[in-house]
């Protein structure tokens, strides 16, 4: 559930369900000055990989024949990678995806024609990488995918090593059992833990909500072409808090807000998500045109009202206009000035941003 604090296997289902906002967290990253950094490490992987490759061509346990062109093929992909990382700016999702499919691909196939096969299963172990940046980078359904290729590239392997006379059987089921460990376990794991920490930077502490930030992730989202054809954006500020802080102290306004937060949660409309996007302000973000969303803000400012009163709220409304490209911070700049109009009519009161 967005908007609501999750824990225990309802957790789980929630990261298994999230889908990973790819531009957000580049944007993110670039915002910190971490791509120049992540952009180095990749290129520095592609630049060693090339040479294990080169070591490899060169080995004995290596391929042998024309297979060696499979060896070739990957020291080429491997120097162009590392060329691509370093020069070119940051792929897009579709480009992301692309280049780590590539690298799963060729590496399961550089391994599988290496003459000794022990020495080809530990070279699986290169599938981590890929893995490890899908857990960063892309959800928890991507890395599944990659988890169930790497899983059938260490089954295939095993396979001609038990069939190979000159294998050890014995560290082919040891080889089977690492890298399914690795692959299937761990890096699950590790993304689930990723996402828990992700959600916790994104949720409100006292109310459990997403705060300002997580307010910024879903709306990236919800923002793009053809995902819903309106939105309305309802900016919820209440009345008198700050009497009620002065009056009763912090501790009882801390209570108010968590009621309100419950509130919000309990009587907001369908598919919306609920902020507490900072002090007393409270952001509802919902699929609604103009008419359904005055309605509904009524309905939550009677909700505030009956659950929370003497405090009341005061709601500006901005609905996305049908002939302009949705811009998410004009919108909520609209709801925002609703929202004080409405307050300069005495609160408990509805504003729609015309």
């Amino acid at each position: 559930m967005i908007g609501a604090e999750v824990t225990g296997w309802r957790a789980v289902g929630a990261w298994w369900h999230d889908r990973l906002d790819y531009r957000w967290l580049v944007r993110t990253l670039d915002a910190r000055g971490a791509l120049p950094v992540m952009k180095g490490i990749a290129a520095l992987v592609g630049a060693v990989l090339a040479v294990i490759l080169t070591m490899d061509l060169k080995s004995t346990s290596g391929p042998a024949g024309a297979w060696s062109l499979v060896t070739t093929f990957n020291i080429v992909f491997s120097v162009a990678w590392a060329c691509y990382w370093w020069y070119a700016p940051w792929p897009s999702e579709k480009t992301s995806l692309i280049l780590m499919a590539s690298a799963d691909v060729l590496t399961t196939a550089q391994c599988l024609v290496d003459s000794d096969r022990l020495f080809g299963a530990l070279g699986l172990m290169r599938l981590v990488i890929p893995g490890g940046y899908l857990a960063i980078f892309h959800g928890p359904r991507i890395l599944t995918v990659h988890s169930a290729w790497s899983v059938l590239s260490v089954l295939t392997l095993t396979w001609l090593t038990v069939h190979d006379a000159e294998s050890d059987g014995l560290a082919s089921v040891s080889i089977v059992l690492t890298m399914v460990s690795v692959t299937a376990l761990v890096l699950p794991a590790l993304q689930l833990c990723y996402w828990i920490l992700r959600m916790d930077a994104l949720t409100d502490p006292l109310t459990g909500l997403l705060n300002r930030r997580g307010l910024d992730y879903y709306v990236s989202s919800w923002f793009q072409p053809g995902i819903h054809d309106s939105i309305a954006l309802m900016t919820i500020d209440l009345d008198r808090f700050k009497q009620v802080n002065d009056t009763f102290g912090h501790r009882v306004g801390d209570e108010v807000l968590v009621r309100t937060a419950a509130c919000l949660l309990a009587a907001r409309p369908p598919a919306s998500i609920v902020t507490r996007s900072g002090g007393e302000e409270f952001v509802v973000l919902a699929p609604l045109d103009a008419g359904a969303a005055m309605s509904e803000a009524e309905r939550l400012c009677q909700a505030v009202a009956a659950a929370i009163g003497p405090v009341t709220a005061s709601i500006g409304v901005a609905v996305t206009a049908d002939d302009t490209r949705p811009d998410p911070e004009q919108l909520l700049r609209r709801s925002d000035s609703a929202m004080y109009r409405a307050k300069q009519l005495g609160g408990n009161t509805v504003v729609f941003a015309a």
